[in-house]
């Protein structure tokens, strides 16, 4: 008789842990990352900066700064061949330039237009008409559009170790 109270005890005990595994997955699939899709590592919205204060961010940088940052945007495009890089609107106008660290993963072809925060690295660089004419071809643009691309261009740049894509 003790062995089979001991047993309904440990069969109890055992099923009321699998039920309170279901509540705490089901309070995390209701917190605001369920409104995105991530990429990379995991990040989360707080803190992410606006697209005008990071545009204030670049704006201090010179070529071989980099600060670490989270910000949230607009994907003004994608790379049409893999998803390997993108571009994210910024104030002004401007937009910058995301690729995505050790080319470990990659965003969505269908991604344009939705909203999304980035974390990573931001940077200052010059693009070489070689890589200029390369991205361009990825994007999709005409022969003629690629072959207008004649400098080399100061561009906005981000590495991101993390993203999230409003779903």
């Amino acid at each position: 008789m003790k062995k089979i109270m001991l047993v309904a005890a440990c069969a109890a005990f055992y099923f009321s842990c699998q039920e309170k595994k279901q509540e705490e997955t089901t309070v995390a699939e209701t917190t605001n990352e369920s409104n995105y899709a991530s990429f990379g590592a995991t990040i989360n919205e707080e803190g992410a900066l606006s697209s005008e204060e990071m545009m204030q961010k670049f704006n201090g940088l010179k070529e071989g700064d980099t600060i670490d940052v989270k910000f949230k945007s607009t994907i003004h495009n994608v790379c049409q061949k893999k998803g390997c890089w993108m571009t994210l609107d910024l104030a002004d106008d401007k937009e910058t330039f995301v690729k995505f660290k050790d080319y470990g993963f990659f965003v969505p072809m269908n991604a344009t237009d939705k909203e999304v925060i980035v974390n990573g690295k931001a940077f200052v660089s010059v693009e070489s008409v070689e890589d200029l004419q390369h991205y361009a071809k990825d994007a999709g643009k005409s022969q003629e559009a690629i072959d207008s691309i004649t400098e080399p261009k100061v561009t906005y740049s981000f590495m991101a170790d993390g993203v999230l894509i409003a779903k």
